[in-house]
């Protein structure tokens, strides 16, 4: 590996930024030498590694998750900042002047069409009552005032009024919907979800991953609810949260490769995407876990439905893990046999869609003995992510796995067919099992693909440079992890990207 001529003072900020010489010097050889795309073999389907399960199947499941007496907790990375959904109504404050044109008008024009239902809906979101209030606090004449003045006004409260200040806030606190006379944030809907399947005991568990500069806020907010929420579910939350780590960030360079300079002179680091989470998963002590992202929370008139496909995924995972452990625990008490041999083969064959074929003991341990998730899949409706393909890694085996867009060759017209011809998409709709056949928590970063992270175009302060992630939380975090794809409904999926997100069916309460 060439080692790349850093200066004492350059040393010093890799150190105090938690990092070594020698990962960063990896980090830039990575630049370099790039990261190859991944090879597709076909996009996983019905029948083609995706379990689709039958009413009585699901019952069935639902049943034996019910019946586990584990520890099961909810990991919901929530460290997105509020003010990327509000990127459309940033640039309609900068650049809309109601005394020089109507609003009719301009929101013909074709970067504005979006908004237009905006303006004819904006009373059914959950955060008009608090913006309308503060607003006339400050207009008295405001219902005097002609609508494309009062619309301009609403928007321009909504992000910059310091009573209110969403567009500041954390997207987990922003009001998502609106039950009667209250707002609640999606980390607030979070809690009524995990009281339903991520409880035990009427006890429900709960990790954020945030922002350092957000704890303090979360912390304020949970205080706020909790008494109210604890009395509506019947359920004692543990609430826990945790932070990116400084050491997973990874270094900045130009499109030349080499490490981008600040105004200072100093390196710069940026956080190494949701991969870095793999670090807080590993330190979760829960029997069952399950990750879903902090924007994705649909109305509660919805939520039993939602939380019964949870469990159905959780008792896909119980079935199928109790096999491997009953696997692995004859083999310690009776050693290797054909039986045990077959028993392997058959489940990684029909339930883990492994295409291999063990011969000997120490394979069965390779492959069975890892930490295991269930994926649900809805059908694709076009949505901007990743989804579920056949894959295969450098030493030709092929595996199911989740794929991002920016893995992909874009000028392979054989891959892109094969992603344009996917039926279904990842909604990040995950349960793990992370704790072997002994009770033991496995160490996750023994089963982490380094050759699937990514490398991006960004910028700082107007300038250009390229950015490398890590491996996908999802993605090259859990390449080597036993995966079971599910398909769910649609309903499960009901993500925030932007504002106009709120006004869909699945987050409006009438």
């Amino acid at each position: 590996m060439k080692e790349y001529k850093f200066t004492e003072t350059d040393l010093e900020q890799i150190e105090k930024h938690g990092l070594k010489r020698p990962v960063v010097e990896k980090q830039l050889q990575t630049f370099r030498e790039g990261i190859p795309y991944v090879e597709l073999v076909s996009a996983a389907g019905i029948n083609n590694g995706i379990l689709q399960v039958d009413e009585n199947q699901k019952n069935f499941y639902r049943q034996i998750y019910d019946n586990a007496e584990l520890k099961k907790l909810k990991f919901v990375p929530a460290s997105g900042a509020a003010s990327r959904m509000f990127k459309l109504l940033f640039a309609f404050v900068k650049e809309y002047d109601y005394k020089k044109e109507t609003l009719q008008d301009f929101l013909k024009q074709e970067k504005w069409l979006p908004l237009q239902a905006f303006t004819e809906s904006i009373k059914t979101y959950a955060f008009y009552p608090e913006v309308e209030k503060v607003i006339k606090e400050e207009h008295s004449n405001f219902d005097e005032l002609s609508q494309d003045q009062q619309f301009y006004y609403l928007v321009e409260a909504l992000l910059y009024h310091k009573k209110l200040q969403y567009a500041s806030l954390p997207k987990g606190l922003v009001p998502f919907h609106r039950y009667e006379n209250t707002a609640v944030s999606a980390f607030e809907e979070h809690l009524y979800e995990a009281a339903d399947y991520a409880c035990c005991d009427n006890k429900a568990y709960l990790h954020f991953t945030v922002a350092k500069e957000h704890l303090p806020v979360f912390k304020e907010t949970y205080s706020q609810i909790k008494d109210r929420v604890e009395q509506e579910t019947k359920a004692a939350f543990t609430v826990e949260y945790s932070f990116q780590e400084k050491s997973t960030d990874t270094i900045a360079v130009n499109f030349d490769n080499s490490p981008f300079r600040q105004e200072d002179n100093s390196l710069l680091f940026r956080p190494g995407g949701h991969g870095a989470l793999i670090e807080n998963l590993n330190k979760v002590d829960a029997d069952l876990i399950f990750i879903k992202n902090i924007d994705n929370v649909p109305v509660r008139k919805h939520l039993n439905k939602v939380c019964y496909y949870k469990k159905v995924l959780g008792g896909i995972l119980l079935e199928v893990q109790n096999e491997i452990f009953d696997i692995l625990n004859s083999l310690d008490k009776q050693g290797f046999s054909k039986l045990l041999l077959n028993r392997a083969n058959n489940l990684i064959q029909e339930k883990l869609s492994l295409a291999v074929k063990l011969t000997t003991e120490n394979e069965v341990r390779a492959y069975l003995n890892r930490p295991i998730r269930v994926c649900g899949m809805v059908k694709n409706q076009g949505a901007p992510g990743g989804g579920p393909f056949w894959v295969k890694d450098g030493k030709g085996e092929i595996s199911l796995q989740i794929v991002e867009g920016a893995q992909i060759d874009p000028n392979d017209a054989a891959q892109q067919k094969i992603v344009k011809d996917a039926t279904h998409f990842n909604p990040v709709d995950i349960v793990c099992g992370v704790k072997n056949y002994k009770g033991e928590k496995f160490d996750l970063h023994q089963f982490i693909n380094p050759n699937k992270g990514f490398i991006t175009k960004k910028s700082k302060n107007g300038q250009q440079l390229k950015a490398l992630e890590l491996p996908g939380l999802w993605n090259g975090a859990m390449a080597y992890w036993n995966t079971i794809f599910v398909e769910t409904p649609l309903l499960s999926f009901n993500p925030v990207k932007t504002v106009l997100d709120l006004g869909k069916p699945s987050h409006q309460t009438n």
